[in-house]
């Protein structure tokens, strides 16, 4: 065997010192000038043009967004303008904070969110790792109950959801206290209490597949590392918070940022739970819908009636809100990412 080796490795090394010796031409051609060198070229050529392709299509809409964003009225009165603005302006963004609320939207919607998130994070944590490391009856019957809540669609319980929260009552003793004092003719409904309970009670928006990914990280810890806590005396609260929270960091931002995301973009159970309130919401149509004022006497007044322009302008104005909508998520995103990114590989540890 060690003979065999050592011939391979003179050959490699004679065949390596005739290369070197042969003349520069001869060596680019053996180099370049072959089958192996052209699938090589083809194969990279086709992987760029298909990535240019996948990111013309997915970027593209981003990108003219943005762009279109800067427009100001007299923009579509001019037929060669398509993409770059010629009087390009901020008055959409400006008139949009100011007139529209949006700062105080930004606020509530950051507060509701921010609730649900750390709820949701920390509830889902705690019952992902219950059915990762404790053997129980019906444990796979229970856990198919958590993944049979994704396949349910909303719509089939918002009706039950609004009548459990307007006639929600504690041993009766909310209704002849709280809602008495507060002057809640509708129970719960209408507040920001059934997003808490539904997010503590691990029912609220995709707490499932939030419960499934603890799961599937909690599995991948190795048993021998709560065996040792459990020798050193810690007991299984202890063992949770001390040891196996400070280790599934990657996954508790993921699950964070995934649950702030889809909770500030969510509109069924913010107007399921809110059509009537007088909290402005990023996701409710008192920002989306109403074109500040100032904007429409401004579009008015260059447009002069004119319709496809008119048209073309108020599209624009709810696509620069939706890019106001979007804006805090983008920043949330780029500070998480590699969390982001080491949660979701780690999920898959253990198989399902």
């Amino acid at each position: 065997m060690n003979s065999q080796t050592k011939i391979t490795k003179e050959s490699k090394n004679k065949i390596r010192a005739d290369f070197d010796r042969a003349p520069l031409s001869e060596r680019l051609k053996a180099k370049y000038l072959n089958t192996f060198f052209y699938k090589k070229v083809i194969s990279y050529l086709f992987r760029f043009l298909l990535l240019l392709g996948i990111s013309y299509v997915i970027l593209y809409p981003f990108a003219s967004k943005i762009m279109q964003s800067i427009f100001s009225p007299a923009d579509l009165l001019q037929t060669d303008v398509l993409l770059v603005s010629k009087y390009p302006t901020l008055d959409t963004y400006q008139y949009l904070i100011t007139e529209n609320g949006y700062l105080e939207a930004l606020l509530n919607t950051g507060v509701l969110s921010l609730m649900c998130a750390v709820i949701q994070t920390f509830i889902c944590a705690f019952i992902g790792y219950g059915f990762a490391k404790f053997k129980f009856k019906g444990n796979s019957f229970i856990f198919g109950l958590v993944l049979f809540t994704l396949l349910v669609p909303h719509k089939v319980l918002a009706s039950a959801f609004v009548q459990h929260f307007v006639n929600f009552d504690f041993l009766g003793i909310l209704e002849s206290t709280l809602y008495k004092w507060l002057d809640w003719k509708t129970g719960l409904h209408g507040t920001y209490a059934p997003f808490v309970l539904m997010s503590a009670t691990g029912l609220g928006f995709k707490n499932g597949l939030f419960i499934l990914l603890f799961r599937q990280f909690y599995r991948g810890i190795p048993d021998e590392l709560e065996e040792a806590s459990y020798v050193d005396g810690y007991g299984t609260f202890k063992t949770f918070f001390r040891i196996i929270l400070p280790c599934s960091v990657p996954m508790l931002i993921t699950v964070f940022v995934l649950s702030f995301s889809w909770q500030w973009t969510d509109i069924f159970y913010t107007n399921l739970f809110l059509p009537n309130s007088d909290t402005v919401l990023l996701t409710s149509n008192a920002f989306w819908s109403a074109m500040p004022a100032t904007l429409k006497e401004i579009s008015e007044t260059v447009l002069l009636g004119n319709l496809t322009a008119t048209n073309s302008y108020s599209a624009i104005v709810m696509n620069t809100a939706g890019m106001l909508v979007v804006a805090p998520l983008v920043v949330l995103y780029l500070f998480c990412q590699r969390y982001l990114i080491q949660g979701i590989e780690h999920s898959g540890f253990g198989g399902v």
